[in-house]
């Protein structure tokens, strides 16, 4: 107690002394807080409590930081002040997880050398302040990261219009990450200049396969500036006039050396006016029916609502479907479709399997007569079950395998609603892969929901009984305290 008898002192209790102590104090304090803090967002030991988890990294982003082959920088473009907190905090993560990632802070108006540092005249996302940079120095490669990005949406079936369903922070992070350190960018050709689909009808499929780290390009053959790779992959979107025999000579050496081919063919295509064409889907074994294929009323769960020309095939597990139709993500709606014939299998060097079948009550409705006025069954139209899918493998005289992929209705790949609606995203990824005879890129990072779960009685049951338990406990306490000394 002796040594605790200066505090007695009037000079300690009353003077500069104890003020400069406090001061000491409070700066140590501050000092204790400021390092703690630091090492918090340094090694991201801030739990993250929010509903959603929306910091929370997953298994697949952990795993692919371990494996970075090269440093990653991120320019996060937001003024001061105005911050998006949980994208900082997700950023602190990636950087705590790994010494490869970097990031900081800039303003767009303080730092406008980005602006032509990450400029492109493709159709890149413009780079502007409330985006992310991702950007590789060894590779050369980046990708900007626009608001809209970090958001998925949904269909609202009864307003018909499209909400916010979840945020998609982690999963855009992680694949940018991952594309701008790969060594090669898969490449997908879309062909031009027979008709075929144009840039504005394939603009959601190519957006697809663009957030998904592929390279997607627009080419005509007649462009001597461009060459098809055995790499690549070639897209050929329900063309309406025939390839000339000089591009036929292109494409059959491009498939000789390895090249693969994306087929979609509408029943609207006249097939039967395009030899060329029809000769290169038959090499793959794909045999275009000419009529529009219609679902039976008596297969209810063949089609969607009343549209039987909406139809909802059965997905076939193969090697390119096996791992959607185990998680049941099989799902899709193709609209307006052709039907094709298996070929008789009696070419070795081919192997062609059905990935999508109709129902075994469909019919073929032939265009020749045309007569569409009525979906009912007629006399003489073909009965199924039709292919409205197929995937082929043909080993090539010089020894290589070219792949093909053929869709009976292009609204697989092109429709955004369908998109929504089905699992038509992910079987596009996974047929593109199949084609590139790429690994999946898919990461398959789920989106954190952006609504929060509705209270039910469970729920509540927690938060009632805290509050009736927690005055009943302060009185309690209050009794025990009080009652001995009633009497005092």
């Amino acid at each position: 107690m002796k040594k605790l008898s200066f505090l007695k002192n009037p000079r300690f209790r009353y003077g500069s002394l104890s003020t400069a102590i406090l001061c000491v104090l409070l700066a140590l304090l501050i000092g204790v807080n400021f390092l703690f803090g630091t090492l918090e967002k340094k090694n991201g030991w801030r739990v993250d409590c929010s509903f959603n988890g929306i910091t929370t990294q997953s298994d697949t982003t952990l795993q692919i930081l371990e494996q970075l082959p090269h440093p990653v920088h991120i320019y996060a473009l937001f003024p001061k002040g105005q911050e998006d907190a949980p994208l900082m905090e997700l950023l602190d993560r990636y950087a705590a997880a790994s010494p490869l990632v970097t990031w900081e802070q800039t303003d767009i108006t303080l730092n406008p050398g980005l602006l032509t540092r990450f400029q492109s005249d493709t159709s890149e996302t413009a780079v502007s302040n409330d985006s992310l940079i991702v950007s590789c120095e060894v590779t050369g490669r980046w990708k900007v990261l626009s608001p809209a990005d970090f958001v998925s949406l949904s269909l609202d079936y009864e307003a018909g219009t499209f909400t916010s369903a979840g945020y998609t922070y982690e999963s855009r992070i992680t694949s940018a990450i991952n594309y701008v350190t790969r060594p090669e960018i898969p490449r997908l050709l879309i062909l031009q200049g027979h008709g075929e689909l144009n840039e504005a009808e394939t603009a959601v499929f190519a957006e697809l396969l663009t957030a998904n780290n592929f390279d997607v390009q627009y080419i005509t053959l007649a462009d001597q500036d461009v060459t098809l790779e055995p790499e690549d992959t070639l897209a050929i979107l329900s063309p309406l006039r025939d390839i000339t025999d000089g591009e036929m000579a292109q494409l059959t050496e491009f498939a000789a050396l390895g090249g693969s081919f994306l087929f979609t063919c509408d029943y609207t295509d006249p097939i039967d006016e395009m030899p060329n064409y029809q000769a290169l889907l038959r090499s793959y074994g794909f045999l275009p029916k000419d009529g529009l294929v219609i679902a039976s009323a008596e297969e209810r769960g063949s089609y969607y609502s009343d549209m039987r020309i909406a139809l909802i095939p059965t997905m076939v597990s193969t090697d390119v479907t096996f791992d959607l139709v185990a998680a049941g993500a099989d799902t899709l709606l193709m609209v307006g479709s052709r039907g094709f014939a298996l070929p008789d299998q009696s070419d070795r060097n081919l192997d062609v399997s059905s990935v999508l079948n109709t129902g075994y009550k469909a019919y073929l409705r032939s265009l020749k007569d045309g007569d569409l006025t009525s979906l009912e069954q007629q006399d003489g139209d073909e009965l199924g079950p039709f292919s409205l899918g197929l995937q082929a493998r043909r080993v090539t005289t010089e020894g290589y395998v070219s792949r093909a992929f053929v869709l009976g209705s292009s609204t697989v790949l092109t429709d955004s609603q369908i998109h929504a609606m089905t699992d038509s995203q992910e079987f596009t990824l996974r047929v593109v892969e199949f084609l590139l005879n790429a690994e999946p890129i898919d990461l398959g990072i789920m989106a954190k929901s952006a609504l929060r779960p509705q209270l039910s009685v469970e729920s509540v049951t927690l938060g009632s009984v805290l509050l009736v338990a927690l005055p009943l406990a302060v009185l309690a306490a209050a009794f025990m305290v009080l009652w001995p000394r009633r009497n005092q």
